[in-house]
């Protein structure tokens, strides 16, 4: 495999674009290596992230970014791979809306609350952020078929940046998806392969594939160029703050499944601070997890530091990861900031997704249900201050998760006359 250290410097119409990135750094021991296909830590088995020259973050200036592309790649200086146009595997994801939930902050109580919709990228979840940035270093390395290890958005994402780019693809699912999430990953062509049992069973499938020779030259997004596929998160974090008028929300609300997400766009606001982009200021990063999967929450209210695995049921699949790989990151990133976690039953998902539907316009899938669930318990609790700015995050579309809300139909049904709309009360 080659390596994207060194990588060159390329002047385009979106100006000279620089590749910070340096090293590949171990999130427990700080030991470095290059940047490469390695995702675990030799000498402690933690995970890897990728490092960056300050010196050379610092270079990259508003102006540069909203002279950008109306994409992900706006922050390509801010990213470790995809300076050069030509080399990356996009669908050009990003820029999605920071909706004003004006009417929804009324029913809650509270005076300024914005929802970024990810559902609005190509495949409609926030995984074509993080996709873009894995596949596009995949590409650099040398990778020639692309896969990963989903609970559905992901698999989708894949597929479909592989038939864009013309490359091979397998995918890796549990054999109980939503139907929606199957056929949605299954229509690009690639290989979908259902597996009996649930995600960390195939999470530790590919882990075991990746060592393989057969699948040597096989990019998984999330396993071997992990590091890369963990820093498209952060353009979540840098886009609330140029549509925010490069400034930071006061408190943000993040959905959690490995809690790499939430680490991320906390991990994006620190980078916006130091490089001088926004403002200095103070944030609040609050999770949401189902109850049915929460072991990042509860690691939070027993006030541990420690995440036992447990065996994911419920509704919010895509939120069912039972041993979260980020989950210490993200209770350091809520301590640290003062925020909480909660979760949200079943029934209360349900809820969100109908109150979030009904007082923004925008049908989340279940993940984004959670999230409107536990923002309510958290002000229930006088936990989320009411009168601060708020953010939360959606990250996913919810015809996908059309099973969750099945008890949704015509609230009438009439024969095609006057009278039977005056006598089903329609005219009154």
């Amino acid at each position: 495999m080659t390596s994207l250290v060194n990588a060159t410097v390329s002047a385009d119409q979106e100006g000279q674009l620089t590749n910070a990135a340096r090293c590949l750094v171990c999130r427990g021991c700080g030991a470095e290596y290059p940047l490469s296909s390695q995702h675990a830590c030799f000498e402690c088995f933690g995970p890897l992230e990728v490092g960056y020259d300050p010196e050379l973050l610092a270079r990259v200036t508003r102006e540069q970014i909203e002279a950008g592309p109306w994409n992900i790649w706006r922050y390509a200086g801010l990213l470790p791979a995809g300076q050069a146009p030509a080399d990356r595997v996009s669908l050009n994801p990003g820029m999605t809306p920071l909706v004003p939930a004006d009417a929804l902050a009324r029913e809650l109580g509270m005076k300024r609350l914005w929802v970024k919709d990810d559902s609005a990228n190509p495949t409609h979840s926030f995984k074509d952020r993080v996709v873009s940035v894995a596949l596009t270093a995949a590409k650099r390395l040398g990778f020639n078929r692309f896969a990963c290890a989903s609970t559905g958005n992901l698999a989708n994402s894949v597929a479909a940046h592989a038939a864009r780019a013309g490359y091979p693809s397998m995918v890796f699912i549990p054999y109980d998806l939503e139907p929606g999430k199957v056929i949605t990953t299954a229509v690009y062509g690639g290989h979908v392969v259902a597996v009996e049992g649930s995600y960390d069973d195939v999470n530790r499938l590919c882990s075991e594939l990746v060592e393989t020779d057969e699948f040597e030259h096989t990019a998984f997004v999330n396993v071997n160029v992990r590091p890369y596929y963990a820093e498209g998160s952060k353009t979540l974090g840098y886009e609330v703050a140029e549509q925010l008028g490069w400034r930071l929300p006061e408190q943000v609300v993040i959905p959690m499944a490995s809690g790499e997400l939430l680490t991320k766009i906390d991990r994006a606001f620190t980078e916006l601070v130091e490089i001088g982009l926004v403002p200095p200021t103070s944030w609040r990063v609050f999770g949401a997890q189902s109850a049915g999967c929460a072991p990042i929450v509860t690691a939070l209210h027993a006030g541990s530091d420690v995440i036992e695995p447990v065996k994911p049921t419920g509704i919010a699949k895509s939120l069912n990861i039972g041993d979260p790989a980020a989950g210490p990151y993200a209770l350091e990133a809520v301590r640290r900031t003062g925020g909480w976690m909660d979760y949200a039953n079943d029934d209360e998902i349900r809820e969100g997704i109908r109150l979030l539907a009904r007082t923004t316009g925008i049908f989340p899938e279940t993940a984004g249900g959670v999230v409107v669930a536990v923002l309510r318990k958290l002000l229930e609790a006088g936990k989320l201050d009411p009168d601060a700015e708020t953010v939360i995050y959606n990250t996913g579309e919810g015809l996908k998760t059309l099973d969750a809300v099945t008890g949704v139909g015509p609230t009438h049904t009439i024969r095609p006359s006057l009278r039977a709309a005056a006598e089903a009360g329609l005219l009154s």
